[in-house]
């Protein structure tokens, strides 16, 4: 199995989370499956709730089963994960409001199950499947990454997941697919960020990667995080993980994957290109129009411990992805 190298700066003591925050819950579940039924709400989640006030997701059985038995790996070995309620309480899901906060309050009623994904164009195993379906013989494992947001904060998340490319070469695509498109649920009864009269967002959320980035073993596709599900706010029940990218390309709450020939129009890039570009790679040497990227600030943080650190070319995974940009000008294409 491929595990990557990781240079990344040294992460403050202030960052750390027990890891029986999540992975007490893991052990407990494996040790005492049978018995676990047995216990009421109450006391299940005072063995595995992270942080107070954080509430956790339910899925239905046979993903709880798989995220247990998930395995752990080597990426991220050494990195301190942000605590649940920072990576569940702060972030951007603008399909539940515009603020940080609004994901994690407005997202309580969102179903997601049952799911299903519609697999479309270059390919040719085409049709929609139910998650369970879709994953079905895959086995999960947890992956330690960085997340780097393009306003410049960022966090370390331990998520679930499997890689993209498994499931990519289920589907069978053409030689003639160049990329791969994604499409987020639309859903305005649940989701109160569709229908605000404020939004300026042609809903559904469209984001895409060239194939070859799809492909790449970093790129993940992601059902849990922390030991858990994952929550409404962070995309349930599968997102997108390309941690050298910039937080919006990973997108969320996927209902739609699409091969296709061409480069597709995504979300952002239509809505501000020159803000935000196709690759949104991470690159310290590209500032934002408004903003510097040359550093982030690192989550949790306060006025008195800012945990500002340097920004690393393509979030720190430079020897891994790299050479996907050989000879492209990545100024250009950003």
């Amino acid at each position: 199995m491929f595990f990557p190298k990781r240079r990344y700066p040294k992460i403050d003591p202030s960052e750390i989370t027990p890891e029986s925050h999540y992975v007490n819950r893991r052990l407990f579940m494996k040790g005492t499956l049978s018995a676990a039924a047995a216990l009421s709400t109450i006391q299940a989640q005072a063995l595995v709730e992270p942080e107070a006030g954080s509430r956790l997701p339910k899925g239905p059985d046979w993903l709880n089963k798989a995220i247990v038995n998930a395995t752990e790996t080597s990426y991220g070995a050494g990195e301190k994960s942000a605590p649940y309620a920072s990576a569940t309480q702060y972030n951007n899901f603008y399909e539940f409001g515009m603020s940080k906060s609004d994901p994690f309050e407005n997202s309580g009623d969102f179903k997601a199950d049952p799911w299903s994904v519609t697999i479309e164009g270059e390919c040719e195993v085409k049709g929609t499947f139910a998650l369970e379906d879709l994953m079905k013989g895959i086995d999960l494992e947890e992956r330690i990454y960085r997340l780097r947001c393009v306003e410049a904060w960022s966090m370390v998340i331990p998520w679930i997941g499997f890689p993209l490319a498994d499931l990519i070469k289920r589907f069978k695509p053409l030689s003639s697919a160049k990329y791969v498109e994604f499409e987020t649920i639309q859903r305005p009864k649940e989701m109160p960020g569709q229908r605000s009269v404020f939004s300026t967002i042609d809903w559904p959320y469209r984001e895409g990667l060239r194939i070859d980035e799809a492909m790449n073993p970093l790129t993940l596709m992601a059902v849990g995080m922390y030991g858990n599900v994952l929550p409404n706010q962070n995309g349930a029940p599968m997102r997108l993980v390309a941690p050298w990218k910039y937080g919006f390309k990973s997108i969320k709450s996927i209902v739609a994957i699409r091969f296709r020939e061409t480069m597709p129009a995504t979300t952002w890039n239509d809505l501000a290109p020159q803000e935000y570009g196709f690759y949104a790679n991470v690159n310290p040497e590209v500032d934002h129009p408004r903003w510097s990227q040359a550093s982030e600030r690192r989550l949790p943080n306060s006025i008195f411990t800012p945990n500002r650190i340097p920004t690393e070319m393509f979030n720190g995974y430079g020897e891994q992805v790299a050479h996907l940009y050989k000879g492209l000008d990545l100024t250009k294409w950003y």
